[in-house]
């Protein structure tokens, strides 16, 4: 699995001009599956991304954690970052997990998230979504759960 954190002031998501999800300050999540993840994987990812400390404390050192804060997280869905760009100028996504074995990842990742008590919400599953935020900093983190071997 592959993660782009990003640390925003707010983010929402749309799906066909409806809001789907919105948040506060806190992460907004890009979140690719790769055909051999597993839950492993997610939990992996989850506890790191809870326990990041990447927002300032009284003197401005990237310090507290989303959990120190009661941030907010925005999930999004994006088989892209799965992609092999090694040959040609076309990408190809054919290791990005297909939705059969994808959605129940991503569904349990997002409910690990929540289970947080942190506000968590997402976009839908595979749908074309237009993806709106402030990134504070910028702060980006990418994480990729193969780093945990």
């Amino acid at each position: 699995m592959k993660v782009v954190i990003q640390r925003v002031s707010e983010a929402s998501v749309q799906v066909e001009d409806k809001v789907v999800g919105t948040i506060g300050k806190g992460f907004m999540l890009l979140v690719g599956i790769d055909e051999n993840d597993s839950k492993t994987d997610a939990d992996w990812l989850v506890q790191k991304i809870l326990h990041l400390r990447i927002f300032g404390d009284e003197n401005d050192k990237l310090n507290l954690s989303i959990k120190d804060i009661s941030g907010e997280i925005l999930c999004i869905s994006q088989f892209t970052l799965i992609a092999d760009y090694k040959k040609g100028n076309r990408p190809s996504f054919i290791k990005a997990a297909k939705p059969d074995c994808a959605v129940p990842i991503f569904d349990y990742f997002k409910e690990e998230l929540a289970k947080s008590g942190l506000k968590t919400e997402s976009g839908i599953f595979g749908a074309d979504m237009k993806v709106s935020l402030i990134n504070d900093g910028p702060v980006t983190i990418i994480m990729d759960s193969l780093t945990k071997m």
